[in-house]
């Protein structure tokens, strides 16, 4: 009997595969919806869900459209591959805005001419 190895991705790959992760989790944060929600809207364990986020490549690719259809309905692959949802530029935005804070009295009289 012969024992069947799994085959390895390469680094590529592997890289793709979490990038594609990144992507499911960041549009369904950018839209406000629980992982938890989002798998039983999908039909999936949260172990599933979570998997799925973290780019496991051993999930099968109905498994991925399936969440995805359950975070965004009528969204293609395409769509989140090239970002075009509106909740994801709106994250985008709130993640560049940055917080300015006060200048020290040391710093406001380096600037006093």
């Amino acid at each position: 009997m012969r024992v069947r190895q799994a085959a390895t991705l390469s680094p590529e790959l592997a890289a793709e595969s979490e990038a594609l992760g990144l992507k499911l989790a960041r549009l369904r944060m950018a839209r406000g919806i629980k992982q938890l929600d989002a798998a039983v809207r999908a039909g999936l364990s949260r172990n599933t869900a979570y998997r799925l986020e973290r780019g496991d490549p051993g999930l099968a690719f109905g498994q991925i459209l399936r969440y995805l259809n359950a975070i965004a309905p009528g969204q293609t692959l395409l769509d989140l591959l090239s970002e075009n949802d509106p909740a994801l530029k709106a994250l985008s935005v709130r993640e560049r805005t940055q917080r300015v804070r006060d200048m020290t009295t040391r710093e406001l009289k380096s600037l006093d001419f």
